[in-house]
């Protein structure tokens, strides 16, 4: 009796493992098909925005920078930067403006908002002289390129941050950006 009890204890395990493997597959082969039809629309979605002129903003960028007054948009001070569009709307960049051991690489993120014009916006960390963290910084642009998409202007704001979060100062920028080309 003990044996037969053992048996179907057995049995009945085997089956319930069996079931639990056979739906947790289907859970995963579902999972894959989802995943795989977001894949197939988000790839018919990349190549309308690019031939419409959204993937045009993509590549290796030389950016000039103008700091200008808010109030009057008179000219600060100008200096060099880089940035890179990737696809999928991430970018990163860095820049002459501030020397690099004093601030970390630009990370960011861009998007496209139709005809010739995107948005962007990266952040960055900054260290005084001894290399203590002293906040950061924070720049939003919007972005327009001119028809051939070798060239573009923006113009945005930039936030200060202490370390604490608090926001300590503002400010406002133009750029004229050519693409880097072979």
């Amino acid at each position: 009796m003990k044996n037969t009890i053992l048996r179907n204890i057995g049995a009945m395990t085997l089956a319930v493992l069996s079931l639990a493997v056979v739906a947790q597959t289907r859970v995963f082969a579902q999972e894959d098909l989802r995943t795989e039809e977001q894949n197939t629309v988000q790839t018919r979605d990349d190549a309308s925005l690019r031939s419409s002129n959204g993937g045009k903003l993509e590549g290796t960028w030389d950016v000039i920078v103008t700091i200008r007054n808010c109030a009057t948009g008179d000219p600060i001070r100008t200096f060099a930067s880089m940035a890179t569009y990737m696809p999928g709307g991430t970018r990163i960049g860095s820049t002459s403006g501030i020397p690099q051991a004093a601030r970390t690489p630009e990370h960011g993120v861009w998007s496209y908002i139709g005809g010739h014009n995107y948005r962007m916006s990266f952040k960055s960390f900054s260290f005084d002289a001894a290399g203590n963290f002293t906040g950061w910084s924070i720049v939003r642009h919007n972005v327009t390129l001119n028809n051939e998409g070798d060239q573009a202007v923006s113009t945005g704001t930039l936030e200060v941050f202490a370390p604490n979060g608090t926001l300590v100062s503002t400010g406002c920028s133009t750029t004229t950006n050519t693409k880097m080309e072979l």
